[in-house]
């Protein structure tokens, strides 16, 4: 009879794994199809086995002919593969920010603009576009460093008002509502007085991925991948916020130094990503749920596959943002709006309450 328990135990452990294994290996071929196919779909579609050669060709020692024209490898260097690198880094970090916000406030529906970041980046972009600074200097484009601005002082001011309430992560969550409130009434009030400009200012705050070169992937790619590792790097102490104040001291954690730590890697990764890319929703929540439900609730997991999976998706939305009304470009964040909302109402039908 122990033998028989022992064997059904042994082979149900074996299933699990083998279901895990099976999971990681999709998520990292989702990964490869994503990336590779944005590279040879758009307005103007490259073969890809050209493509694959081209690529190939940075290797040393390689000198392989790829069949293509001198425009067609231009529009794979400086504007498919700048895209791709930039969907890719805005999607994993607000996935991975998402993760580290539901961890420390133990709230599933926690996502990267909590702390009124989005609202800040909206309204330090509408500055800039409204006062014109962008005429100011040629060949610079300030609407992203008014928008990392905007959310990294939101994000202070939140974290400010949330430190004088008190110590709770409800005092923080409700001073983040509040700071958006306001700030979100600023930003109606200025694009009501400057109608001229209605039309940019929206246009920049449904989201968009759009480059014209590796500037915007050389802003955000270090800032992401360093937050990356400082959240990979405190993954046990996430995991440990799951349990009460008393527990995780005991288990040799710090609760308060972690939620610090966390709230300013994740409102910098945001901040970085919204000015960029504008306010694309729904990554941030969905991602770190598909991760959650399909892999565990370890963050040993949760991180890096959120990393992975987030800048997939949004890889993948980008590429039907471009041909979905070809010549014309959808704003991205349509797109992952309307695949997040059905999705996620999905997602919460089939948890039934394991959330």
């Amino acid at each position: 009879m122990i033998k028989l328990e022992r064997t059904v135990r042994d082979n149900a452990v074996f299933k699990a794994f083998k279901l895990s294994f099976s999971l990681k290996i999709a998520t990292i071929l989702c990964f490869v199809a994503a990336t590779f196919s944005a590279l040879f779909i758009g307005v103007t579609p490259l073969s890809p086995s050209s493509v694959l050669v081209e690529i190939l060709n940075i290797l040393p020692f390689l000198n392989l002919n790829s069949d293509l024209s001198e425009l067609e490898a231009t529009i794979l260097w400086q504007w498919r593969l700048p895209r791709v690198f930039l969907g890719f880094f805005v999607g994993a970090s607000l996935a991975v920010a998402g993760a580290g916000f539901q961890g420390i406030f133990r709230n599933p529906l926690a996502d990267p603009f909590l702390l009124g970041s989005a609202a800040g980046a909206g309204l330090g972009a509408t500055f800039v576009i409204i006062l014109n600074i962008n005429s100011w200097v040629i060949n610079f484009d300030f609407v992203p460093v008014g928008a990392f601005l905007g959310a990294l002082g939101a994000t202070i001011i939140a974290t400010f008002i949330g430190r004088i309430a008190g110590s709770a992560p409800a005092s923080l969550l409700l001073a983040g509502v509040a700071t958006a409130s306001f700030l979100t009434a600023c930003q109606t009030y200025l694009m009501q007085r400057n109608l001229m400009t209605l039309q940019e200012i929206y246009g920049w705050l449904i989201g968009r991925i759009s480059t014209s070169g590796w500037s915007e992937v050389s802003l955000i790619a270090p800032c992401s991948l360093v937050c990356f590792f400082i959240l990979f790097l405190h993954r046990k102490e996430l995991d440990l916020l799951r349990l009460s104040e008393e527990e995780a001291v005991a288990l040799g954690g710090n609760p308060k130094r972690t939620r610090r730590l966390i709230i300013v890697t994740c409102a910098l990764l945001t901040a970085v990503a919204v000015s960029v890319s504008g306010l694309i929703a729904f990554v941030g929540i969905i991602v770190p749920h598909i991760v959650r439900l399909s892999m565990g609730y370890s963050y040993r997991l949760i991180i890096p596959f959120s990393f992975l999976l987030g800048g997939s998706f949004l890889v993948f939305t980008d590429i039907i943002a471009r041909v979905a009304i070809a010549p014309a470009e959808l704003p991205i964040g349509v797109i992952t709006a309307f695949l997040g909302a059905p999705f996620f109402a999905f997602i919460l039908i089939l948890a039934r309450g394991r959330l």
